[in-house]
């Protein structure tokens, strides 16, 4: 019985971890739906929570003594810690911020995808902008996010953005200097999910206005990353051009 709690206990960190990381991959070769997918991870959260507790009856009950014994329930016990942590963290950062999928400095005259387009039209999530409920969610949620302002002529502008788009890793869709337009789209790491930036550049007086968008192709909640998307796109451009 304790050769079996030992066993179990050294097992479950490691497929708790397994299942969780299993999960992106799986839809991404459009093995699994979206929301069976979202179900690994939540299996892998409750596998995780009863990795911990069972590693820790383990070391209670058998007490091993041997090094190799204790290397592997520790490795299990943070395995099942990590299973259950990351989606518990991505669950409370959703539950923070607002259900929208649709980011822009300029929620009046938000910049229009035109190259984007034919590619998001099979997207769950119309290119048209979400609308003024979206835009109020995102000026109290972000009230960070507005126009850029530099000092610099459009074109500088234009390179210095083009530059950061280069090495965001995005892929580059258009890049229309006489229109100050940029299109790119970024695609996440573990499930593949696409997200579509458009950014408009043009000159007022004497400054020249940047305006970015970032927008899902799928799901109601972008759990803050196009803002996050912004934010790191928007200091980047800043250190780029020294202002």
């Amino acid at each position: 019985m304790k050769k079996l709690l030992c066993w179990i206990a050294s097992v479950s960190g490691f497929a708790a971890l397994f299942t969780l990381f299993i999960a992106g991959p799986l839809y991404r070769v459009e093995i699994l739906e979206l929301s069976t997918a979202f179900l690994f991870m939540r299996w892998a959260a409750y596998i995780g929570i009863a990795a911990i507790v069972l590693v820790i009856i383990a070391l209670i009950i058998l007490r091993p003594t041997a090094n190799k014994h204790r290397i592997v329930l520790a490795v299990s016990l943070i395995f099942g810690f990590v299973a259950f942590y990351l989606p518990y963290e991505q669950m409370q950062t959703a539950q923070s911020v607002p259900r929208i999928h649709d980011i822009s400095t300029d929620t009046v005259n938000p910049p229009e995808f035109v190259a984007v387009a034919p590619l998001r039209a099979d997207a769950r999530n119309p290119v048209e902008y979400a609308g003024p409920e979206t835009a109020a969610q995102q000026l109290a949620a972000y009230p960070d996010i507005q126009t850029l302002r530099f000092s610099q002529p459009p074109q500088t502008v234009f390179e210095a953005a083009l530059t950061v788009v280069n090495r965001s890793g995005w892929e580059l869709v258009a890049a229309e200097a006489n229109e100050g337009r940029i299109e790119a789209t970024a695609t996440t790491t573990w499930f593949g999910f696409k997200d579509d930036v458009v950014i408009r550049i043009h000159s007022e007086d004497s400054e020249t206005l940047l305006d970015i968008r970032s927008k899902s192709r799928i799901g109601l909640s972008d759990v803050g990353a196009n803002a996050a998307r912004i934010r790191s796109f928007r200091e980047a451009i800043t250190a780029q051009l020294g202002e």
